[in-house]
């Protein structure tokens, strides 16, 4: 088969780089050019770009791949009976405390079928990388996937018992200016927080004695008294309700962020995808419901 998608040398998210690939796959495109009789590529020294031809054969060879693909589901039994591999994604902190407990549940209850998770904070793009089912946090974009809503997270401030003791509670944004604050960015700039939403947001400046990459630092930071920090209401879920912390501003909070299950949703979902959501779904919004 000439189509070059059909070896797993190739893949069908994009072609080889203009510089450091191998000489061999090089000569297959040529020969692949050759035997179509037109350009799939232009060629500089910087960079590669499909042609018109060249975007009409990758479409063309992934709906190919696509039928093959539904084709082994039919024949695998993957419509008839929960079968086969499931690959999920989550990000990093929610996946651990909330996803995998789920699945954990749904893999004693059907034997037959395999889950690979994969947990990471990064977007990833389901139908390029293969990939059954994601959870979402926050706002999602127009697109033609399907979203199954599952319930809702927070935005909180919170500190410690004896800070608050020490520094006194803000109770207004505009108060954190005289107070120590622990930013975690990833979900904040370091310099300014926000609150409230609209015509009612507000941005205030604060003050990063330290300044960390993950949820899991501005916590323990938290929680040792250095300041007030802000992060999701699951990843300091547990500090909260073991009175580690406290939350503070929560009249000012901005909206909370929808959690979602999204998939491709094209075409006939498997019978493992259809069997998850339905186990999942109430599962997750139970644990939700049951969270800060």
């Amino acid at each position: 088969m000439l189509c070059p998608y059909s070896s797993p040398r190739w893949r069908p998210a994009a072609f080889p780089p203009p510089r450091g690939a191998p000489a061999s796959r090089w000569r297959k495109l040529s020969e692949l050019e050759k035997h179509l009789g037109t350009r799939l590529l232009n060629r500089s020294t910087r960079r590669l770009t499909l042609t018109d031809a060249g975007q009409s054969y990758l479409a063309a060879c992934r709906r190919i791949l696509d039928e093959v693909s539904e084709a082994e589901r039919i024949a695998a039994g993957e419509y008839s009976s929960p079968t086969g591999e499931l690959v999920i994604t989550a990000p990093v902190v929610f996946g651990r405390l909330h996803v995998l407990p789920v699945i954990t549940g749904f893999l004693a209850v059907y034997p037959q079928v395999n889950v690979r998770l994969t947990l990471s904070d990064r977007i990833t793009q389901l139908v390029e990388e293969h990939i059954d089912l994601a959870v979402r946090i926050g706002e999602l974009p127009d697109s033609a996937m399907v979203a199954i809503r599952v319930g809702s997270i927070r935005r909180i401030v919170c500190a410690s018992p004896a800070y608050l003791a020490m520094h006194g509670t803000p109770e207004k944004p505009p108060d954190l200016a005289g107070h120590n604050c622990i930013t975690f960015e990833g979900l904040a700039a370091p310099a300014t927080w926000s609150f409230g939403a609209g015509k009612m947001e507000t941005t205030v400046a604060v003050r990063s004695r330290l300044q960390v990459n993950t949820a899991e630092a501005a916590i323990d930071a938290a929680i040792a008294g250095l300041g007030l920090t802000k992060v999701l209401s699951y990843q300091a879920d547990a500090a909260v309700r073991a009175g580690a912390l406290r939350v503070v501003l929560e009249p000012f909070e901005p909206p909370p962020w929808p959690v979602s299950l999204v998939h491709a949703g094209q075409g006939r979902l498997p019978v493992k995808l259809r069997a998850f959501l339905d186990f999942a779904a109430p599962r997750l919004k139970e644990r939700l419901a049951g969270s800060l």
